[in-house]
């Protein structure tokens, strides 16, 4: 036997063994994933029918090395219920494409199949949760765990080898409108969901590539793919961590960002690529790159072979629906690259494949695979949306409203019956039955609690288009209600229109009504269409106003604030945001989220991300001070107590502290630990968070808690590039809600 088939043998050297049998245009195939899944079959009825385009692409390269988005369904790949694959032709189509793949392979190497989870399976009836940036208002990563287990498990039965999994990004600038796929603006907490998302996938036995690598949310004045204006220090204290922590996870690959860092593009990069993320971090995994983006380093190289070996040289292993890495061998040929670095990239490729067991089991079983992935029977998507809607102002005590009460609700705004307004992008078809919208979720709370409420709706404006007459009849509707609800915000949907590029993303803003998404970024941070009018027209009609905002990124809330009473943001809470909304609205349930990224007031104040470096103390705008609510900021409905049991010191860095829930209703503490270093080697950060918890209390319930600093949250990265402890003065901050509540300092004597 082969030692390549021998399934007792290393994958490592069962993948060295293969290599050597190899011809250099089956190597190539292997780096290439050039077909887009979707188009590589055509349904007809119950019947699965492959592309010719699939067919040549196979037989070229005598194999495939891996193919993308078999699975996605969505407006840009034109899959719906009923052209794309559901849950009884998925795993058929999926084993009739790998058995073409390996009857057309001289070796019999099968494919590797990759799909995207950027916040869930983007597949038909697929298993959603609430985009990232609402998963970061939760602070809870452990549920965010087991959300991605069933994700998992889902990816599994489908034979999903490697999902794709937006957890990198930080969010820096708001004005970008890819915002929603960044779990927040702190590194510390990124890395949490990062570690979660990656530990929760792979707990199924999915390998998992995390994307992207690195700082693409360090963009230039919030444009998509620009260039990261940031130096390396910026880099490692930022952008490195959530990275670092994926790795640690186990991430199977990293995916290159699009953007450029001092210069030089991520995918042409080979001190990030090789130094950094495989000699600092250990990483021995894939790198992939984004979509055509190796196709893009023309700009630099002016030529397409030159661009693969460029991409090839610096890391890169396996490339994603470009032409350049398909030349590899006419690049070889020419001298630009060599087949040693070929055989590099093939048998990291061929590695993973052994090592998932493809070549002993190349097929799954053809049952149903997607029934009863609901939030019914898996509640965790639910619960991220109900503990990610954060409450930021709450005058009066206005919520909880008093359902037993003959109440007159107004509920209004384009946002309150439109579920795919609460999905975000990356979104497949759903069925109408299986999402809540706010206004169902209103109506199906007062009907179960057989409340008086009465509830009258009123659409109030269009969510982009001007619209008077709307307007008019919301503003009628207003003077006759006793309280107002309003539902407000953009949508990243694709399903209302647009044209995309070769990548995926929006090509043509005016033909789509999107105002977040990829592709989709703002100068301003203005809520779109009349919704502002509407909103000043509710705040006219002298009734108390409870708005909900959903949204892909942080607005301007400066006027949103000042015509509400109540103020939820919800970000994109998912397919049960309506269920969500009720329970907190009512009461069933304290509001529980804390902001993962800061609010300003007006977009001119941009950055307005807490962890600033503190370089000058008057760095700040004389009209506009501060964010409207910063990071960390979330009320409830009750209040707790903290106490100091022992503080940090050089010998023991931890805090230990007790939680008392003095109010009269079940609510979650969100206590986090901030420090700041008065002394240093460099510059230091206002705050930087190194250390949070989340935990349940009931009314009277006193817990003790415990804060362990991280050693590496005192280190600093000197002037000669090196990371070192320099002694010195740590003034440490305890908060919840926004507000100090305990506070001190301690000295750490340094080490190099």
């Amino acid at each position: 036997m082969e030692l390549y088939m021998d399934p007792k043998a290393s994958p490592r050297d069962r993948a060295a063994d293969l290599l050597g049998r190899m011809t250099l245009r089956e190597k190539t195939g292997q780096l290439t994933q050039r077909l887009y899944g979707f188009a590589c079959y055509e349904r007809q009825g119950e019947e699965i029918v492959l592309s010719e385009e699939f067919r040549r692409e196979t037989e070229r390269y005598g194999g495939l090395g891996a193919l993308y988005g078999l699975y996605r369904a969505d407006p840009w790949s034109g899959k719906d219920f009923s052209t794309g694959l559901d849950g009884v032709l998925a795993p058929r189509a999926r084993n009739q494409v790998q058995r073409y793949v390996l009857e057309h392979s001289r070796l019999g190497i099968p494919v590797l199949m990759t799909s995207e989870c950027p916040h869930g399976h983007q597949g038909l009836d697929g298993y959603l949760l609430p985009v990232n940036l609402a998963v970061g208002a939760s602070w809870a990563p452990k549920l965010l765990e087991e959300a991605a287990a069933v994700c998992g498990r889902q990816l599994r039965e489908l034979g999903v080898d490697l999902a794709l999994a937006s957890a990198l990004d930080i969010l820096r600038d708001p004005r970008w409108g890819r915002s929603e796929e960044c779990f927040g603006e702190d590194p510390l907490l990124a890395s949490a969901f990062a570690t979660a998302v990656v530990r929760g996938i792979r707990s199924q036995g999915v390998d998992v590539c995390v994307k992207h690598f690195c700082a693409q949310g360090e963009t230039t004045g919030g444009v998509n793919a620009s260039a990261a204006r940031i130096g390396e220090r910026e880099l490692r204290e930022i952008h490195l961590p959530a990275a670092k922590a994926a790795a640690a996870a186990g991430a199977a690959a990293f995916m290159a960002a699009y953007n450029e860092i001092d210069g030089v593009y991520c995918h042409a990069n080979p001190w990030l690529l090789r130094d950094l993320l495989r000699g600092e971090l250990g990483f021995e995994g894939l790198v992939v790159s984004d979509g055509v983006a190796i196709d893009q380093l023309d700009a630099v190289t002016g030529d397409r072979l030159a661009s693969g070996a460029l991409a090839l040289e610096a890391g890169v292993d396996l490339g994603l629906w470009d032409t350049a890495f398909g030349r590899l061998e006419e690049a070889a040929a020419r001298g630009l690259t060599s087949e040693a670095r070929i055989d590099e990239a093939a048998g990291r490729v061929l590695e993973l494949k052994f090592r998932r067991g493809l070549f002993e089991e190349p097929f799954v079983p053809e049952s149903s695979c997607w029934q009863g992935y609901t939030p019914e029977s898996h509640p965790q998507a639910k619960r991220l949306a109900e503990e990610g809607m954060t409450l930021l102002k709450n005058a009066g005590n206005l919520l909880p409203l008093d359902g037993t009460k003959p109440l007159r609700i107004l509920l209004t705004g384009p946002g309150a019956d439109d579920l795919y307004g609460q999905l975000g992008d990356y979104t497949p078809p759903v069925r109408p039955e299986a999402g809540v919208t706010f206004r169902q979720g209103l109506e199906r709370w007062l009907e179960r609690a057989g409340s008086p409420a009465e509830l009258t709706f009123r659409t109030g404006c269009r969510r982009f288009a001007p619209s008077p007459e709307l307007l008019a009849q919301a503003e009628r509707a207003a003077r006759e209600a006793d309280v107002i609800v309003a539902v407000l915000g953009g949508s990243s949907s694709r399903f209302n229109g647009g044209t995309f590029q070769d990548n995926g993303a929006l090509a043509d803003q005016e033909t789509a009504s999107m105002d977040c998404g990829e592709n989709v970024d703002a100068a301003l941070l203005r809520l779109p269409g009349d919704q502002l009018e509407l909103l000043r027209r509710l705040r006219g009609a002298g009734k108390p106003v409870a708005t909900f905002l959903i949204q892909g990124r942080p607005y301007e809330m400066e006027e949103i604030d000042a015509c509400s009473d109540a103020l939820f943001c919800c970000f994109y809470p998912g397919l049960t945001g309506g269920e969500a909304a009720a329970k907190l609205l009512f009461g069933d349930l304290a509001p529980a989220g804390r902001l993962p990224v800061s609010l300003p007031d007006r977009a001119g104040q941009l950055p307005v991300y807490y962890n600033y470096k503190d370089s000058y103390q008057g760095m700040r705008y004389y009209d506009a001070p501060r964010p409207r609510y910063p990071f960390g900021w979330g009320l409830t409905y009750t209040r707790f107590a903290y106490a100091l049991a022992s503080a940090p010191e050089e010998g023991d860095l931890s805090l230990t502290f007790t939680v008392r829930n003095a109010g009269e209703r079940i609510a979650c503490a969100v206590p986090q630990l901030y420090l700041h270093r008065s002394q240093g080697a460099a510059t230091s950060r206002v705050r930087a968070l190194c250390a949070f918890s989340k935990t349940e209390l009931a009314p009277g319930q006193e817990k003790a808690l415990r804060l362990d600093i991280p050693r590496e949250s005192l280190t600093q990265w000197d002037a000669r590039g090196r990371t070192i402890l320099p002694p010195g003065k740590i003034q440490w901050f305890l908060r919840d809600g926004g507000e100090d509540l305990l506070q001190g300092e301690f000295f750490v004597k340094g080490a190099e």
